[in-house]
C-alpha cells in the first residue's frame, strides 16, 4: 500500500511538508492536526479519546497493524498480515490457508508459535537526552555513536522503570526523538481466518486495483498468563458502517515513507535502489512459480512467499513509475528550490542549514559505489534462507552480547533481545525443500549482481553450483532443532566456535564481510544522512511551523479522510462495492482461479443480503504497514479495516494526492453478514457486536 499529495504554499507546490488542504498526513498521536480536524470536520478529539484509540490499536509483528474489538483480547487484522501465522499452524492434513479456520470456543483457539503484538502505552520526548553528548567538534560517525549509546541507556532505564518494552523512535530522519513504551503480548492465538481464495479474491490480477471484493480479515486473541487478556480499551463495532462522504479515521503503523527526501535522494532510489529490488523480486517470482508448480505440497508451503513477492513487485513497479514521472519529480524540484531559497534568504539560516543538500548529495554519490553489496549482504532485509538468518543471529549475538549495551549493533541491545529470542526459538515449521530453494536462489542472485569474483560470492558458493552448495550446507545443518539453537545461544561464543553445524560455519564465514559493509554504511552514509536530514527538518520547521508531519516509521499514526469515490478518464468509480458485485465478477470469470469462490460461498449465496456493502475506498493517507489498521468514526466505532491502496496510491511513498488515490477497506457490515451466514461464527459475532 502506498499514497500521495500536492500542497500549495505561496504559489509553489510543496510535497515535503505542510498539509494546508485535503487529507494529507500520517500524524503521531502526540502531534495531531487539531486545527485541520476542527476546521474541515468540526471534530475536536479529547485527550481521553486519543488515549482510548492509542490503547485500542496494535502493532503486529514486524509489518502490520490491528485493533482490539472486544474487552477479552480479541483483535482483528488482515488475512495477509496473519498469513505467516496461519501457514505456520497448517500442515499437510490441515491447510488453514486454503480451507480457513474457526474456533467456535476458546478452547479451540490455536496458539501461534512466534507471534508478537505491541500496544503503545505512552510517548515521551527524549531529543535532548539523545543529543546530550553530541558536540559540534564530533564527526558525523562519532556523533552517531554518541546517540546510539545514549539511546541504549535511555531504553534500559525505561525498561527497568516501567517494565514495558521501550523503543526510541527517530522522527524527521533524526531531527527529533521520542521514547515509545509498549505493552507486549507473545501468547497469541488464531480465532478465525477465511479461505485465502476469498481473502485474496482476484489474486495478483486485482492487487492494488479497484473495485475490489476481498474478505481480507483474520481474528486473533491476545492471552496473558494462559487467559484471554483484559483489554478494556477496544473499538466498539459499528453495525451500520460508513456512508459515502462520511469522515473516516485510520490509526495504524505505516512502515516507511520518503516524503522528506531530497531530489538527489529520490534520484538515487530511482536509479539504484528500486531497480535492485525489482531485479530481486523478478528473479524470485519466476523461481517461486516453478517451485510451486512441482507438487501440491510445494504449492502449499511456497504460496505465501509467492504472494508476498508478487505484491512487492507490483508495488515497486508503481513506485518506479512515480519516480520517472516528470510531473512528480518536477514538483519535488520546485519544493526543494523553495526551501533552499528560504534557507539562503537569511544569513543565520544559511550558516546553519545551507550546506545540507550538498553534503547529502556527496554522501549519496559515495554510497552508490557499494550499495549493491549493502543491499544484498547487510541491510537486514535480505536473507538467503530462514536457517541462515537464524545462524547469523546466533553468530552475531554471541559476539554482541559480550559488549557494553550501548556499543552493540542495534538489534542486539538489551531492549531488543526479547523479540530476537522469540524469533530464534520459534517452533514454527521449517521446510527442507523451501529452504534449499531459497538458499540456492539467494546465492544465484548474489552472483548475478556482485559477480562471481566477489569475496562474498566465493564464500557463499564454495567453488560449486548453487544448488549443490545449498544442499551441502543444509545437509549438515541442525538448526531446525530449537533445543540446539538454545544451546548455542546460551553457550555464547565458545559454543559457536566449537559447533560443527554447517550453517553456523557458513554464517561465521559471511559475518566478517557483512559487518565490514555494514560498518561502512553506518559510518560513511547513515551518520551523514542523520545529520543532514536533521538540518533540513529544522529548516522546514522554521518555514512551516508545526504543520510538518514526520515520515512514517512503523509507529502509531492517525490519518484523516472521508469515504469518496473518484473519476477515471473513462468511468466514475463508486466508493463502495457490494456482495452482489462479488458474485457477478466471479460469474463473468467463469468461477475460475483466481476468481473461484470457496464452496461454502457458492452453497450459501441465497442466505446473504447481496446489497450489503463489501469493500470501500476513502481518502485517508496510508502506506505499507497500515494493512490491518482499523477504520473508525469520530465516536471511535469501527466501520472497516484497511487492506490495500488502489493503483494510484503507489506513489504515496513520496507524495500524496487524493484526486484518484485511495485507501481500500472491508466494510464492517460485510464482515458481520458473512461471519453469520457463510461461516456460522455466531459466538464470534456476539463477542464483536455485543448481542
Amino acid at each position: 500500500m502506498r499514497i500521495r499529495m500536492l500542497t500549495a504554499v505561496g504559489g509553489t507546490l510543496l510535497s515535503f511538508a505542510a498539509t494546508t488542504f485535503a487529507d494529507e498526513g500520517m500524524w503521531p498521536l502526540n502531534h495531531l492536526p487539531r486545527e485541520q480536524l476542527e476546521s474541515k470536520y468540526s471534530f475536536e478529539p479529547s485527550d481521553a479519546w486519543v488515549d482510548h484509540v492509542r490503547r485500542s490499536c496494535v502493532r503486529v509483528g514486524a509489518g502490520g497493524s490491528a485493533s482490539f474489538v472486544s474487552p477479552d483480547g480479541l483483535l482483528m487484522t488482515n488475512h495477509h498480515v496473519a498469513s505467516d501465522y496461519i501457514s505456520d499452524l497448517s500442515d499437510e492434513t490441515h491447510d488453514y490457508m486454503k480451507n480457513g479456520f474457526y474456533a467456535a470456543t476458546r478452547e479451540d483457539e490455536l496458539k501461534i508459535p512466534n507471534a508478537e503484538l505491541n500496544v503503545l502505552m505512552s510517548i515521551e520526548p527524549v531529543t535532548d537526552k539523545v543529543n546530550a553528548k553530541v558536540t559540534p567538534d564530533l564527526s558525523p560517525s562519532e556523533a552517531q555513536a554518541a546517540r546510539k549509546k545514549a539511546k541504549a541507556e535511555i531504553e534500559k532505564e525505561a525498561k527497568e522503570r516501567t517494565g514495558l518494552t521501550p523503543e526510541i523512535v527517530e522522527l524527521y530522519h533524526g531531527a527529533r526523538f521520542d521514547l515509545y513504551l509498549y505493552k507486549r503480548y507473545t501468547d497469541v492465538r488464531l480465532v478465525f481466518a477465511p479461505e485465502s481464495a476469498i481473502a485474496f479474491f482476484g489474486g495478483d490480477l486485482e492487487n492494488f486495483e479497484y473495485p475490489r471484493y476481498n474478505l481480507d480479515i483474520t481474528f486473533l486473541r491476545a492471552y496473558e498468563d494462559g487467559q484471554p487478556a483484559k483489554t478494556p480499551d477496544y473499538l466498539k463495532w459499528s453495525t451500520t458502517g460508513p456512508k459515502d462522504g462520511e469522515m473516516t479515521l485510520i490509526a495504524g503503523h505505516p512502515g516507511r515513507t520518503q516524503r522528506l527526501f531530497t531530489v538527489e535522494h529520490l534520484t538515487f532510489l530511482r536509479d539504484v535502489h528500486v531497480p535492485l529490488i525489482l531485479n530481486a523480486y523478478n528473479q524470485r517470482e519466476v523461481a517461486l512459480n516453478q517451485f510451486c508448480g512441482r507438487s501440491p505440497e510445494h504449492k502449499r508451503i511456497g504460496t505465501d512467499d509467492l504472494f508476498g513477492i508478487q505484491n512487492g513487485r507490483k508495488a515497486y513497479n508503481g513506485i518506479l513509475e512515480g519516480l520517472i514521472d516528470r510531473q512528480l519529480m518536477g514538483t519535488k524540484e520546485a519544493s526543494q528550490e523553495a526551501l533552499v531559497k528560504f534557507i539562503n534568504g537569511d544569513p543565520a539560516r544559511k550558516k546553519k542549514y545551507g550546506s545540507a543538500h550538498a553534503e547529502l548529495a556527496r554522501a549519496l554519490e559515495q554510497y552508490r559505489s557499494y550499495y549493491p553489496e549493502y543491499f544484498l549482504l547487510a541491510n537486514r532485509r535480505t536473507s538467503l534462507c530462514q536457517q541462515f538468518s537464524i545462524a547469523l543471529k546466533l553468530v552475531q549475538s554471541a559476539e554482541e552480547r559480550k559488549k557494553a549495551d550501548g556499543e552493540r549493533l542495534e538489534e542486539y541491545r538489551d531492549a531488543n533481545l526479547p523479540s530476537l529470542e522469540l524469533g530464534l526459538f520459534s517452533e514454527a515449521p521449517i521446510y527442507d525443500t523451501l529452504e534449499q530453494f531459497r538458499l540456492a536462489d539467494g546465492m544465484i542472485r548474489m552472483a548475478r549482481v556482485l559477480g562471481g569474483g566477489h569475496r562474498a560470492v566465493k564464500s557463499a558458493l564454495g567453488g560449486i553450483d548453487a544448488t549443490g552448495r545449498a544442499a551441502a550446507i543444509l545437509s549438515g545443518c541442525k538448526l531446525k532443532d530449537v533445543a540446539y539453537r538454545k544451546k548455542l545461544y546460551e553457550g555464547g561464543s565458545t559454543a559457536i566456535a566449537e559447533s560443527d553445524d554447517t550453517m553456523i560455519r557458513f554464517a561465521r564465514e559471511m559475518d566478517p564481510i557483512i559487518r565490514e559493509i555494514r560498518k561502512r554504511y553506518e559510518d560513511g552514509y547513515e551518520s551523514t544522512e542523520t545529520e543532514v536530514y536533521a538540518k533540513i527538518a529544522q529548516a522546514l520547521f522554521e518555514m512551516h511551523g508545526d504543520k510538518v508531519y514526520p515520515d512514517a516509521t512503523f509507529t502509531l499514526r492517525l490519518s484523516i479522510g472521508a469515504v469518496s469515490g473518484y473519476e477515471e478518464p473513462s468511468r466514475k468509480v463508486q466508493a463502495m462495492t457490494t456482495l452482489r458485485g462479488l458474485y457477478k465478477l466471479s460469474t463473468q470469470k467463469e468461477n475460475q482461479p483466481p476468481y473461484q469462490l470457496p464452496a461454502r460461498w457458492v452453497d450459501r449465496k441465497d442466505k446473504l443480503d447481496l446489497s450489503v456493502p463489501f469493500n470501500f475506498v476513502c481518502t485517508n493517507d496510508i502506506i505499507g504497514g497500515n494493512s490491518g489498521s482499523p477504520i473508525f468514526n469520530r465516536n471511535a466505532e469501527l466501520v472497516g479495516i484497511v487492506f490495500d491502496g488502489n493503483i494510484y496510491s503507489l506513489v504515496w511513498d513520496f507524495q500524496f494526492d487524493q484526486k484518484r488515490a485511495r485507501a481500500v477497506g472491508v466494510h464492517s457490515r460485510a464482515i458481520i453478514e458473512t461471519l453469520r451466514k457463510i461461516y456460522d461464527a455466531n459466538a464470534l459475532v456476539k463477542e464483536i457486536v455485543g448481542s
